[in-house]
């Protein structure tokens, strides 16, 4: 006849030990892999807004980001915005430019699809549209949030790529046309893949979509 032994105290207290221990690395793993876990999710149904017409919606791998856009600051930068998302343009453009927890930018729509980036042109395409003509205001301060339009090193050099910054950047002041502020979903920016010692990401994230809400 088998006997059966009983675990002792100290037997217990280990497995008990190694059992928590294989719990927390088991979820140190998933959360870690999953750079969204937590990202606060942006529901629009439960969003109200008195200017609906100005709001757009990108969407990235983290969710929802809602962006007011400046019609009165930047009347001909928004149009052409506004367009571009329309034509669904934006749609895959990725963020192939990042400076971690400082900037991302997108927008090159002749060399920055993730289907066929150009990892030697991007940042150089055109829209087909032509350059837009400099709308800069000393009045707007360019703090967290900010969308504006991206440029060569003159004025006037506007197109269609923007960038948007994730800390205040009061030496952008005047530099730059301001089109729009993240009001909801800035943590889901914060994600986007940067590069370890390059501002240029290879395998970028990118916006999965952008759309007008009205």
């Amino acid at each position: 006849m088998i006997k059966k032994v009983k675990a002792s105290l100290s037997e217990k207290v280990l497995l008990l030990f190694l059992i928590t221990l294989g719990i927390f690395s088991f979820s140190f793993f998933f959360i870690t892999k999953n750079k969204c876990f937590f990202v606060k999710k942006v529901d629009l149904e439960k969003i109200q807004f008195s200017k609906s017409e100005n709001i757009v919606v990108m969407n990235v791998e983290c969710g929802n980001v809602i962006i007011e856009l400046f019609s009165n600051t930047s009347p001909n930068s928004v149009k052409r915005f506004k367009s571009l998302i329309e034509k669904g343009s934006y749609d895959r453009s990725a963020f192939y430019r990042v400076l971690k927890d400082t900037l991302i930018q997108a927008g090159d729509l002749e060399y920055g699809n993730i289907d066929n980036i150009n990892y030697f042109k991007v940042g150089s395409g055109k829209s087909g549209l032509g350059n837009l003509q400099s709308e800069l205001s000393n009045k707007y301060n360019f703090e967290e949030g900010t969308l504006a339009l991206a440029r060569r090193d003159g004025l006037n050099t506007e197109d269609s790529e923007f960038f948007i910054i994730l800390k205040n950047i009061p030496l952008y002041n005047g530099e730059f046309t301001p089109v729009g502020k993240v009001i909801y979903g800035l943590d889901a920016l914060k994600k986007i893949k940067s590069a370890a010692k390059s501002e240029y990401v290879l395998r970028p994230d990118y916006i999965n979509y952008f759309k007008l809400l009205k």
